[in-house]
């Protein structure tokens, strides 16, 4: 074995994917409920930023363990089933205010009433 694999056990020799999906969905979850009400405009990297990278992770990790987007994509809305309501409503409102910053709306036809 080269030295670059070196240190990182065994466990993760093979599946990388299953691998990182299992720990990410370990992780994220009290993440989750943890970000409830935090704010991400005040820290960068706050917990619910946190939260909402480590979905992505998972969807990705998911995504390539089973060979599908639509893998990746039920790995999350398993994860957000189980969480609280509150929660999963403000990792969403997150979501939108970024998607809304990046510019989203004017790259979806129709989205503007007057289109």
């Amino acid at each position: 074995m080269s030295d670059f694999f070196a240190g990182r056990g065994t466990e993760r020799v093979g599946d990388f994917s299953r691998f990182d999906a299992t720990r990410l969905s370990e992780t994220v979850e009290p993440l989750i409920a943890e970000a409830k009400g935090v704010s991400w405009y005040d820290t960068v990297g706050s917990s619910v930023d946190l939260a909402v990278a480590r979905l992505c992770l998972l969807r990705r990790a998911k995504a390539g363990e089973l060979s599908s987007t639509s893998g990746g994509d039920d790995a999350v809305r398993t994860i957000l089933d189980r969480a609280d309501p509150e929660a999963v409503a403000w990792l969403l409102t997150r979501a939108i205010s970024y998607m809304d910053e990046q510019g989203f709306p004017d790259f979806v036809p129709g989205a503007r009433l007057e289109d």
